[in-house]
């Protein structure tokens, strides 16, 4: 008869809750809900993702939000304020400050070399066709900015 692996199931949470800060990581989320949708306390959650991941998921969390700034601020043509908002941050210092810690250099400077480099998306296309939520308003399936847990 077929027994589940401890270890399997919790790789099987884990990754759950890895794809869902992946698919909602412009929306609020806390480390409560993630619990909950892990089914463990916060504090065996932030224990077992940092075994399996390596670090934390606010972090990871973090992390990712930071990685769709860069993209948004290299190809987009958004202010960094607008990219601030729509990664889920609603501070422009905290964005600052993290996005500098992780890549190296402020956003505006990320921006700006990256700027004669390749051709940039209109923002109001990316308003329009709902890949960016418009000042505060949610697009298409996308949640307004947020504060950064």
């Amino acid at each position: 008869m077929f027994t589940r692996q401890p270890y399997a199931s919790a790789v099987f949470v884990l990754r759950r809750v890895r794809d869902h800060i992946d698919l909602r990581f412009a929306e609020p989320i806390t480390l409560s809900d993630l619990a909950g949708l892990a089914g463990m306390s916060r504090f065996h959650l932030v224990r077992q993702f940092r075994t399996a991941y390596g670090e934390t998921p606010i972090r990871y969390l973090s992390r990712r939000r930071i990685e769709r700034a860069q993209d948004l601020l290299r190809y987009a043509n958004l202010t960094v304020t607008e990219v601030c908002m729509t990664v889920g941050y609603s501070s422009l210092g905290s964005f600052s400050s993290r996005f500098s810690e992780l890549v190296g250099e402020s956003p505006l400077a990320y921006q700006r070399r990256w700027a004669s480099d390749a051709p940039r998306i209109p923002g109001c296309y990316l308003f329009m066709r709902g890949v960016t939520p418009q000042s505060g308003r949610s697009g298409p399936g996308t949640p307004g900015p947020t504060l950064p847990s």
